[in-house]
């Protein structure tokens, strides 16, 4: 008998489905979540502890387990018992120290690895399952996502799917898998879930609309974060609102009921595992997530709470743009009018009509530091419009 523990997302449910298409009625599938896995765990080594371990494997997936769950699975190893722990987050990687794991977050091509690929690729090596062209497909779509190469390649089919997961429950999801892998010689949605997905497309559209008008902003340890509360869509909520207000290094969704942080950032050079891990938590450099302890409490909910949401740039506009070289007028809720032109060295920032110091070499650096210490926003034409008739006004006045 097998028994594969592995976590709640599309590709730890991804795993599940390929250990029943390989395994069938032989194994038992448990999904967890990340703080779910070690008592889980905990439990089945103290159900086997003294029976005999040759008919039992445990497969790990997209999860790692505590020091004292690596210590306790070392000795279940050596007294016979088979196990393996597969996964791609780098904050396992010092789990390939051990003789049962398997961890890996890139390919040699450069390709992010996902548990369901790593699995895949050792269940076929392992003789436990015959390649095919629909579990190829399947498999590559939550690789897709689940590393969010997906977008980089505009491969939707890889973001419906992770939808149709979130619209039905997990056990629906996975019998239709299971089936679909094992009858089908290509993997795609039907007709009814088509019509369905883009139905939800359009849900997701609007909800990601709400939540642009939520978003606050304030500094955690020398980050520049966007706060948001939000129960459902956190990938597609994270990435456009990073999309929408490139200035924030990171996204911080806050899942009140679940007490939960998603972490999400559309930049390489800020990594959000690293952050979650501060809190209990972990992941990958753009997609990460951590418990609400009592210390995240404080600095994503207690602290910004009185904060006003961040108000987008105009959109509109056909004199007041972006980077334009007669400049560009930026407000905030303090009522400070930022005018941004370019000069003989850079570009220049006036603040309230006196010009500052400070130079900058384009005009998105400019902007970056208006938006991240100023929380500013493009004005809309009629005040640009304005503030040119002032402008023109004290220019009257002090010729006059």
């Amino acid at each position: 008998m097998y028994h594969l523990y592995s976590h709640n997302d599309l590709d730890g449910v991804g795993c599940g489905i390929l250990a029943k298409v390989a395994f069938g009625e032989r194994v038992e599938v448990r999904y967890n979540s990340v703080t779910g896995l070690d008592m889980q765990v905990g439990r089945f080594l103290e159900r086997t502890k003294g029976k005999e371990k040759q008919h039992e494997g445990l497969f790990i997936t997209d999860l790692s387990v505590h020091q004292e769950n690596e210590e306790r699975l070392d000795q279940y190893a050596e007294a016979g018992g088979k196990v393996k722990l597969i996964d791609h987050h780098k904050t396992a990687l010092h789990l390939n120290e051990r003789s049962w794991g398997m961890v890996k977050v890139q390919y040699e091509d450069g390709r992010l690895a996902s548990a369901t690929s790593l699995f895949y690729e050792y269940l076929i090596d392992n003789g436990h399952i015959q390649e095919t062209k629909a579990m190829d497909q399947f498999v590559e779509l939550v690789r897709l996502y689940d590393t969010w190469e997906w977008e980089q390649t505009d491969a939707l089919e890889a973001k419906r799917l992770n939808d149709l997961f979130f619209m039905v429950s997990i056990d629906e999801f996975e019998e239709k898998m299971v089936r679909r892998l094992k009858e089908s010689d290509a993997f795609s949605f039907d007709e009814f879930e088509e019509k369905i997905l883009d139905m939800e497309e359009e849900k997701i559209e609007r909800y990601i609309r709400r939540k642009r008008r939520e978003i606050v902003q304030t500094f955690i340890n020398a980050h520049c974060v966007g706060i948001v509360h939000a129960e459902s869509y956190h990938s597609e909520v994270g990435n456009e609102l990073g999309k929408t207000y490139p200035h924030l290094d990171y996204i911080a969704i806050l899942n009140m009921g679940g007490k939960k942080v998603s972490l999400r950032t559309i930049h390489d050079e800020t990594d959000v595992s690293e952050i979650a891990g501060t809190f209990g938590g972990g992941g990958h450099a753009k997609a990460a997530g951590c418990p609400l302890t009592d210390e995240a409490f404080k600095l994503y909910v207690t602290e910004p709470f009185p904060l006003e949401p961040l108000r987008a740039d105009a959109f509109k506009n056909v004199y007041n743009v972006k980077e334009s070289d007669n400049g560009s007028l930026y407000i905030n809720r303090d009522e400070d009018q930022f005018f941004l032109f370019p000069g003989e060295h850079g570009w220049n920032i006036q603040l309230n009509g006196v010009t500052q110091h400070e130079t900058f070499t384009s005009f998105e650096e400019a902007e970056r530091f208006i938006k991240r210490n100023y929380a500013a926003w493009l004005a809309r034409d009629e005040a640009f419009v304005q503030y040119l008739m002032q402008q023109v006004k004290q220019a009257i006045q002090t010729t006059g």
